[in-house]
């Protein structure tokens, strides 16, 4: 249906991920110019020809979110234009996941509106990474496939054979975190919260589960200002947690997060790079993993038409090669 070979792209979220899928891939990024006039609009030009082939374009909704958005619009539609086989659109972090719901009178759905704006562009399907929520699926009317990085993560934590750990999170986060936590072979414990009106924090109602004199790695799918991760910490090391570690998907790290990182007593936060760090952001308590070669594998059973969940059928040695590339690639770097 589509010419026998796979393009990679991206825009200006983050080049650095599209060089290592690429690079995983045994390719090299597709040219185009992506930048803004004086006036701040877009101006997209692509540089290949694109006829035919299967696209796959990787831009993450982050900083500066809004272009980020526009970006990825207007390059699916100048694709479109220049008559793609099938756009697939790589979102690993997926902007405006928390405004999923009408929870509060007279307010958008503006998740569901990012998806409309996607399919219309011309998107002919969505890979994306971790979603606030699963049901965002469903706000697409073309395909959606949602790769995790639980496995890689899991797999991180085993190979510190970390003694009486248990894994904490949140009432959202449950799901994921109960595959999280037989992966580890570890109980889990429920962090109950309240929110307070739309602040980006969050009060630490009550802990359930039996954390005291254990080692606690704290999940869930993103990290943004960190207050709530600091809270979450300060009610585990009343409760008598040991150790305590974090990880998430998604490091967003707006400010004051790293500085509040920096001056708690966490041991270590892992993330991936969905989403890029700044240079000044780096801190020795942050541990970035590399989601390439997951997404890498996922873009090429999706050219061939077979099973992305087959991904993580056979998790152990795939996410035991990913750890071991993202270290290559660490020593290469050094």
């Amino acid at each position: 249906m589509y010419a026998d070979q796979f393009e990679i792209y991206h825009g200006n979220a983050n080049p650095e991920l599209a060089r290592k899928i690429a690079h995983w891939l045994g390719n090299e990024p597709g040219r185009a110019e992506v930048f803004s006039f004086a006036n701040e609009n877009i101006f997209v030009r692509i540089l290949d020809n694109v006829r035919e082939k299967d696209i796959f374009l990787v831009q993450p909704t982050s900083r500066p979110v809004n272009q980020s958005i526009m970006e990825l619009l207007i390059m699916i539609d100048a694709f479109k234009r220049a008559s793609a086989g099938r756009i697939t659109a790589v979102v690993p972090y997926y902007a405006y996941g928390r405004s999923d719901k009408k929870d509060q009178p007279r307010v958008p759905i503006t998740a569901r509106l990012v998806a409309d704006m996607i399919t219309v562009a011309g998107a002919d399907r969505i890979l994306t990474m971790d979603l606030h929520q699963g049901q965002i699926q469903g706000f697409f009317n073309i395909p959606v496939d949602e790769l995790t990085a639980v496995h890689m993560l899991s797999r991180y934590f085993i190979e510190k054979q970390l003694q009486d750990a248990v894994v904490v999170t949140d009432l959202g986060f449950a799901k994921r975190a109960r595959a999280f936590a037989e992966l580890l072979d570890a109980p889990l414990a429920i962090v109950e919260k309240r929110r307070h009106g739309n602040l980006d924090k969050a009060e630490v109602i009550n802990v359930i589960g039996e954390v005291e004199g254990r080692r606690v790695i704290i999940i869930d799918d993103e990290i943004d200002t960190a207050g709530t991760l600091i809270e979450i910490t300060r009610a585990l090391e009343k409760a008598g947690a040991r150790d305590i570690y974090a990880c998430a998907t998604h490091g967003v790290l707006s400010d004051p997060a790293v500085d509040r990182i920096s001056k708690s007593n966490l041991q270590e936060v892992v993330i991936t790079d969905t989403i890029p760090l700044p240079p000044h952001k780096h801190i020795p308590k942050l541990k970035v993993l590399s989601i390439a070669p997951l997404i890498g594998e996922a873009i090429k059973r999706i050219h061939r038409g077979e099973s992305v969940g087959a991904l993580f059928s056979s998790e152990v040695s795939f996410t035991q090669e990913m750890l071991l590339w993202d270290d290559a690639l660490a020593v290469a770097g050094a």
